[in-house]
């Protein structure tokens, strides 16, 4: 079978990584940019990231590597990729409008995919006279190491666009999870919480970022704390996808952004690529020390996991994707240290909703009301596995 020819458009960290994984897995690629300097920084990072990869033996040779991708500031140059990847910015007009130039140039078999986090596919396939061949590869940064890839189909999306672009992304060894076109598709809707209400906690009073983030990584097992991670990620593009996701559902109370995230964000504290976040990464200035209290870290640490967990059931309540999709994202997508509807099971579903209900008697918020299938699944006895 014939080697697809795969185009990628933007020549950022994303669009630069996914380049990466269709040529080691001896693809050709083109990687467009209408930035003449984006394409010259792609391919230095490039080069030497595929020749530390061929000292530490992970390829045979960095130049074969290398060689298979064009690199080129022509969108015209995809008229013969049988699938162009599109990575750049998140905005719904300018993405429109790019798929509608792309249907000009590629031909009609060609898949339309776009890399968004968060955006309606359904809307950018909308924007083309050939719908069914649009559909969402949401890769995470960065794309190389991180193992999961969300496929999301459009309501106007066919079951040959899917397969067959389920089927490439599962051949460059990526772990594929199958989501609705639905606001957050799995990952950034069910880890709307590990922020979300680590930003309340702070915002009550009851802890600082550091004993939060102690929490959950010291008692909770998870990689990085809530601040820690919005710092890495950046505090705007966070901030951002989460106004995308609460206006995008109905302005909902479960994912309210926060105003400390807020201003952050206004004050340019950004994170580790500004100097300044929930931390301070100046040269010199020592990081604030954690309040180690066993009493007071697991009740930050059940108090966040009850509401990753509502939310992950809600995921499955609404169909957004199966019960072992859901679970699969988490681990994979975000380095959770249990899919959370597994961890369900072993707490107990009874607890759960037992300490749901708790929080939404004391705050009378919609923010903590207990999912219907949970509720179901309680009262029938049921477990996810």
């Amino acid at each position: 079978m014939k080697k697809q020819i795969v185009g990628v458009l933007g020549a950022g960290s994303m669009g630069a990584g996914i380049a990466q994984i269709a040529a080691v897995e001896t693809h050709q690629v083109l990687l467009v940019d209408l930035n003449a300097d984006a394409l010259e920084n792609a391919k230095t990072s490039l080069t030497k990231v595929l020749s530390r990869l061929e000292e530490k033996g992970r390829i045979s040779s960095a130049d074969e590597v290398i060689n298979r991708i064009t690199f080129s500031q022509k969108i015209t140059d995809f008229s013969h990729c049988d699938i162009v990847i599109e990575a750049i910015i998140e905005n719904i007009e300018v993405k429109q409008k790019v798929f509608t130039s792309l249907e000009g140039i590629v031909s009609a078999n060609c898949i339309l995919a776009s890399n968004t986090s968060s955006l309606s596919i359904a809307a950018i396939a909308s924007a083309c006279s050939m719908p069914e061949r649009v559909i969402g590869i949401h890769f995470f940064n960065p794309a190389p190491l991180m193992p999961l890839v969300e496929i999301i189909p459009a309501v106007q999306t066919s079951e040959e666009t899917k397969n067959t672009a389920r089927e490439l992304i599962d051949g460059w060894k990526k772990v594929t999870v199958l989501t609705k076109d639905t606001p957050g598709f799995i990952v950034n809707r069910v880890a709307r919480p590990f922020y979300g209400e680590a930003l309340r906690i702070y915002e009550e009073g009851l802890a600082d970022f550091a004993t939060i983030d102690w929490a959950m990584t010291e008692l909770g097992g998870f990689k990085m704390g809530p601040f820690t991670l919005m710092d890495y990620i950046g505090n705007d593009v966070n901030y951002t996808v989460t106004e995308t996701v609460f206006a995008a559902f109905y302005y909902d109370p479960r994912y309210k952004p926060s105003f400390t995230q807020k201003r952050h964000s206004e004050a340019g504290w950004f994170g580790r690529k500004s100097g300044r976040g929930y931390y301070n990464y100046a040269e010199g200035v020592e990081q604030p020390a954690p309040k180690k209290d066993t009493v007071l870290g697991n009740q930050i640490f059940d108090r966040i996991l009850m509401m990753l967990i509502n939310e992950a059931i809600d995921a499955l309540f609404l169909n957004i994707a199966t019960k072992e999709d859901i679970d699969l994202a988490m681990t994979k997508g975000v380095n959770y240290p249990k899919g959370l509807l597994a961890w369900a099971d072993e707490i107990g579903l009874d607890k759960v909703l037992s300490q749901l209900e708790n929080m939404f008697k004391e705050y009378g918020e919609d923010r903590y009301r207990p999912s219907p299938l949970l509720r179901r699944m309680v009262r029938d006895g049921k477990t996810f596995y």
